[in-house]
């Protein structure tokens, strides 16, 4: 009997020769997703508005290979349709035509929704859903002319369980995961493939922040029954390169025939709504 393939790495031809454009990828999941693509061979676009940290990208990439020759980097904004329509451009014309996107750009507001002010809403709404409509659109219709493609958009377990303080954050990736799918069925007559992956609490910048505000590793592996919050059945936090084996997953062609999907990469910790 044969062997069940690990669906978290591509087969090597999978990404051979492929261009991927990467959003949010200067560090975390979007720096780990392009680090992989680079691995198996992808020539990856990679785009932040953290270009400190899209230099440590570069450096972070093994000597002695031709990644580098593979990697090509700029400063972007999400929120600016114009400049996201520019960048895309520049990418292909860096690396060739774009065969898939992993959008993983998003930012993290917190606080109650008395508390919240208007533009803490607006930049999460902002960045996490607009940005994501922008980005998608720009490579949706390139992908489109050519009838061919995928695209994975990074949600959150927190888009269909409710979280005590972090309702914008919720509410704008409930929106981006909603919006994916119906990406996803305009798109499937095209031989397009587009699904979703929702982390859980996942060892980032982001998630040491919430820590800086009085949480910690081990109140969320605990859970918290004041905060209606379950714990995390594996009982751990997950990896940023974890994630990003669910994402490169879902750009492969082991994913073929799998679209409109949401893939929950949270340890169990919403008991796998």
């Amino acid at each position: 009997m044969n062997a069940l393939p690990d669906i978290g790495r591509a087969a090597p031809g999978d990404f051979q020769g492929r261009h991927f454009f990467v959003t949010g990828a200067a560090g975390g999941i979007g720096a780990a997703v392009a680090r992989q693509l680079l691995g198996r061979g992808a020539r990856v676009s990679a785009l932040d508005l953290d270009q400190t940290g899209l230099r440590r990208l570069h450096e972070s990439l093994p000597h002695g290979t031709d990644a580098s020759g593979r990697l090509w980097t700029a400063p972007l904004d999400v929120r600016d349709a114009a400049q996201v329509e520019r960048a895309v451009a520049r990418a292909e014309a860096a690396l060739g035509p774009l065969d898939g996107l992993a959008s993983v750009a998003g930012i993290l507001e917190m606080g109650d929704v008395v508390d919240l002010d208007d533009a803490q809403w607006a930049r999460c709404f902002d960045v996490n859903a607009t940005g994501v409509f922008h980005v998608c659109r720009a490579i949706a219709r390139r992908l489109r002319e050519r009838r061919a493609g995928a695209i994975v958009t990074v949600s959150s377990n927190a888009a269909a369980t409710p979280r005590a303080g972090m309702a914008a954050y919720a509410a704008s990736k409930a929106a981006v995961t909603q919006f994916s799918r119906c990406l996803g069925l305009e798109l499937a007559p095209h031989g397009i493939r587009v699904n979703i992956v929702s982390p859980g609490s996942t060892d980032t910048a982001m998630q040491q922040a919430m820590w800086a505000l009085g949480s910690s590793r081990e109140a969320v592996i605990a859970g918290d029954a004041a905060r209606w919050r379950l714990g995390i059945p594996l009982a751990k936090i997950a990896e940023p390169d974890e994630i990003a084996r669910a994402v490169l997953f879902l750009l492969s062609d082991q994913a073929s025939h799998i679209t409109l999907h949401d893939l929950r990469v949270d340890g169990g910790a919403t008991l796998d709504q």
